[in-house]
């Protein structure tokens, strides 16, 4: 580094001294050349004229030894032409020898009664010359003064310019090194800490007491490095936090790359599985279908992904839900059903041996209240008594079948025979099961059908749903209002709607959410007045879900309530199935 800087510091102190050393040799030497020359000129003008004085006043016999004289006076080469351009006299040379100097310019210009001045190398003599001619009655007298005076003093200048051009360059080579030494000493140390930022010491600092560039660079480099340090801190200490959040997590969480190897895993999902190793491919330690199945599809899709998994560990069930990461790949969740669902287990066993035990002493009860009512006993207030009795004995004998029916459906016990059954045959079975209800509540029963194709179905199970719908429409519909049951199919191949929409008073929607929940009434006192057990919807919910369908009830105080759930069209479960097998 030191030698580069070297190089182009000396590179540029010699580039400005030729620079000056070229200026001061064009501008300076001829500004001085001309400034000499001028000076010459009117020095060697006035002894010509001088010259021409005495000249005039000599006779022809005496010319050349007073041109010897003034030669000699003026330190000039000195010469007389007639205005023919023949010389008459020459203080240097023979003018018997001289060619003619009629064509001479100072000698023209003198001539035409001026100064005549010109500069060139003399032919008789070999050397520059400065000419200068002025006029004589009957020609012109000219004083020439050698330029090699000038030339051998501009070569002097020359080389002393020349000698501390090289001084300068060699000062400037000693300057260079030295400036050298100290800019490649300070960028070494910035150099030095910016390799240790790289390599993670974010407490690398660079001091730097000048106020120049170099200085500048190095503070903002110590500033965004305290900033790296903050900001590497902050989020240390939140991966830190949020690692032992997860770590005591009781859920197992997994984190899996783009490429499906493990980033990361909490301590209880390694407890779950041995021999997760961050790096791996994560199907070398986990080999459960479903939940690689999640974790590819939430990193391809981008998507929440759920699944149930039993296989990870013998005897567990797991609800995984896999997010994706920002970054690529995806974090799995492992939430342990076990426990709970033995709980629901046993709620369920113990609701189904305890509606089951309950059956037959409510029988016993609601069969001799009815005898006793038949048989005229206890009177006429005995009578009061005893239809209480069997008006309750026969609700709670609602309540355990519904129950049982519930916990059946609940547990998989119930098993349904899906078979294509068209949609108009479900809604006329279900329609005429309550024609006569109808009739007695003066409330119009109607059948709209837009679905034309086959769904799956049990038709006993179904049925079941509708007599739960269409029995709420009948409470809640006042004399002379209809209900409707029907079917459409919003869309070509879809699932079929099936619908029971009534004209009553409608459902808040606060309740919506929960209706499908057992025993929950909207109106209490009205239900108990009915007869209702507060089951018959959580035990169609449960039915359409086993069917693979969804139900919902949409409502609007004051303008009577709809209770839609759909099931699978036949013709795409058979399409679907017959895919998979071509696969």
């Amino acid at each position: 580094m030191r030698s580069r800087i070297f190089f182009k510091l000396l590179l540029a102190f010699v580039l400005v001294v030729a620079v000056a050393t070229a200026t001061l040799d064009i501008v300076v030497r001829r500004a001085w050349e001309k400034s000499l020359r001028g000076e010459i000129e009117r020095s060697l003008t006035q002894k010509t004229r001088l010259v021409a004085a005495r000249v005039t006043h000599t006779p022809t016999e005496s010319m050349a030894a007073v041109i010897q004289e003034e030669a000699q006076a003026a330190g000039a080469r000195a010469t007389v032409i007639e205005s023919s351009g023949k010389v008459l006299a020459d203080s240097e040379a023979d003018p018997q020898t001289m060619e003619n100097h009629a064509t001479r310019p100072e000698f023209r210009a003198a001539l035409a009664g001026g100064v005549g001045v010109d500069a060139r190398r003399s032919r008789t003599v070999g050397i520059p010359f400065l000419y200068v001619a002025v006029p004589i009655p009957g020609g012109a007298v000219r004083l020439a003064y050698p330029l090699t005076e000038i030339e051998e003093t501009t070569a002097g200048i020359r080389r002393g310019l020349l000698q501390g051009s090289a001084l300068a360059v060699l000062i400037a080579t000693l300057l260079a090194a030295v400036l050298a030494q100290s800019i490649a000493g300070r960028l070494r140390r910035i150099v030095e800490f910016a390799q240790r930022v790289a390599g993670g010491d974010l407490s690398a600092r660079v001091a730097e007491r000048s106020s120049d560039e170099i200085a500048q660079v190095a503070a903002s480099l110590d500033s965004t490095a305290r900033q790296l340090e903050h900001s590497f801190r902050a989020v240390e200490d939140s991966r830190q936090q949020l690692e032992a959040v997860l770590n005591g997590m009781q859920e197992a969480v997994i984190a899996v790359g783009p490429d499906g190897h493990t980033q990361w895993a909490n301590g209880r999902m390694r407890e779950l599985v041995e021999g997760i190793r961050v790096g791996a491919p994560l199907v070398e330690t986990v080999r459960q279908p479903e939940l690689l199945r999640a974790v590819d599809e939430a990193t391809a899709r981008r998507e929440v992904r759920r699944a149930r998994v039993s296989g990870v560990v013998p005897g567990r069930t797991f609800e995984v839900t896999a997010a994706p990461l920002a970054a690529g790949g995806a974090v799995a969740v492992l939430h342990d059903l076990t426990e709970i669902e033995r709980v629901e287990q046993t709620r369920r066993d113990f609701i189904a041996n305890v509606s089951h035990e309950l059956r037959t002493p409510l029988t016993s009860i609601q069969g001799y209240a009815e005898t006793m009512l038949e048989a005229g006993a206890g009177g006429e207030a005995g009578r009061e008594f005893l239809e209480i009795i069997r008006k309750n004995a026969s609700r709670m004998a609602r309540l355990t079948e519904d129950l049982l029916t519930l916990a059946r459906v609940e547990s998989g016990e119930r098993a349904f025979e899906l078979r294509p059954v068209e949609p108009g045959e479900l809604l006329e079975e279900a329609v005429q099961s309550f024609r006569e209800a109808a009739r007695a509540r003066h409330v119009e029963l109607v059948i709209e059908n837009q679905a034309h194709h086959p769904v799956l179905a049990d038709r006993d199970s179904i049925h079941q749903v509708f007599s739960n719908l269409i029995d709420n429409a009948l409470k809640y519909s006042l004399e002379g209002r209809r209900v409707v049951v029907g079917a459409r199919q919003p869309e070509a191949g879809g699932p079929v709607e099936f619908f029971v929409r009534d004209q009553g008073p409608g459902i808040a929607s606060d309740h919506l959410p929960r209706l499908f929940e057992r025993f929950y009434r909207v109106d209490r006192a009205r239900s108990r007045e009915s007869g209702g057990t507060g089951l018959g919807l959580a035990i169609a919910k449960h039915i359409v879900l086993a069917h693979g369908g969804t139900i919902r009830a949409e409502s609007e105080l004051g303008h009577g309530s709809t209770f839609v759930f759909t099931l699978v069209g036949a013709a795409r479960e058979a399409a679907v199935a017959e895919r998979g097998a071509g696969g």
